[in-house]
């Protein structure tokens, strides 16, 4: 009971990646460009799909909801990581780490359902295409979003609960940009067996067999791409499914780096991937989605030009 009272009352210390301060300056202006690159490209597409009639269909629905969830997902480590690297005060509260822990846990595991939705839509589109308006109706969409969100709090609390049973006693320097749930188990001197082993059971579960459908969904598309009457509409299906090929490509690729891996194994080195799943891949899914998305250039272009009408006006 000592011991869990002396973790409820400490700091963990945020150290980064280096205690250069020439390199914490380099690493300020990258990730301080990074966050307003992925906000404000969050942002317009948000805006973009919610002004444009013509994009309120479930695979915008879902890409919407991807955003918001990018932008909230980046939103809560890296102002911290900024004001860490240009402060002397490195310290975050016991309290402050569960939270941002919980909330990084349960974004991961919305994006990744997120994902699989949106694969699910794809599937509908391109190989049932005359049941989609029935398939994919408005009241599915909301259900499967609402299930991903209850999911995604569901794993977060699951995690974040057992967190507070473990006891950090030696330690609390991290030498990592936020509070990780590897890097912390490291830090623990209590048994943490019970997490290790819900860690792996749940992302099994919420992470594996997702996965697993994707995969399934995208070759049954593959499959049926060919047999696609209209070379503009096999274009159009061939560049939505390669795009959101490459941001499950991205998420899965930085996340397995880091988490297919024995907990003993797990290092600082293992940062750079974390940052790639928690910084990169949400800077990169506006510029995925909308480089060969003729949909999102009008929507985009149109949004743009009435911002800058009422701006002349």
């Amino acid at each position: 009971m000592e011991g869990g009272n002396q973790t409820e009352g400490s700091e963990f210390l945020l150290l980064g990646m280096s205690e250069s301060p020439e390199q914490q300056r380099i690493l300020f202006w990258m990730f301080l460009c990074m966050y307003l690159v992925t906000v404000v490209g969050n942002v317009l597409i948000i805006l973009a799909i919610s002004s444009d009639s013509r994009l309120h269909t479930p695979m915008y629905f879902f890409l919407a909801n991807l955003s918001f969830t990018d932008l909230f997902f980046v939103t809560n480590t890296i102002p911290k990581m900024l004001v860490n690297l240009q402060s002397q005060n490195k310290a975050i509260t016991y309290t402050g780490c569960l939270t941002q822990l919980y909330f990084l846990v349960s974004l991961v595991a919305l994006d990744n359902l997120i994902l699989a939705v949106m694969a699910y839509d794809r599937y509908v589109a391109i190989c049932h295409p005359l049941h989609y308006v029935t398939a994919m109706s408005p009241g599915l969409c909301i259900l499967l979003l609402s299930l991903g969100w209850e999911f995604s709090v569901l794993y977060g609390l699951i995690h974040t609960l057992l967190m507070t049973r473990v006891i950090f006693c030696g330690s609390r320097k991290i030498h990592y940009l936020f509070c990780e749930m590897y890097v912390l188990l490291r830090l623990a001197c209590s048994n943490i067996h019970i997490n290790h082993t819900v860690l792996v059971a749940t992302g099994c579960f919420i992470f594996l067999i997702p996965l697993g459908f994707m995969i399934t969904s995208g070759a049954r598309i593959v499959r049926a791409i060919p047999r696609i009457p209209s070379a503009t509409r096999k274009y159009k299906a061939f560049s939505t499914c390669a795009s959101h090929l490459a941001v499950v490509s991205l998420f899965y690729g930085t996340l397995g780096m880091v988490y297919l891996q024995p907990l003993q194994t797990y290092s600082m080195k293992d940062s750079v991937a974390t940052v790639m799943y928690a910084v990169v891949t949400p800077i990169m899914n506006p510029f995925i989605y909308s480089l060969r998305n003729k949909d999102m250039h009008g929507a985009l272009g149109r949004l743009l030009q009435g911002k800058a009408f009422w701006k002349l006006t």
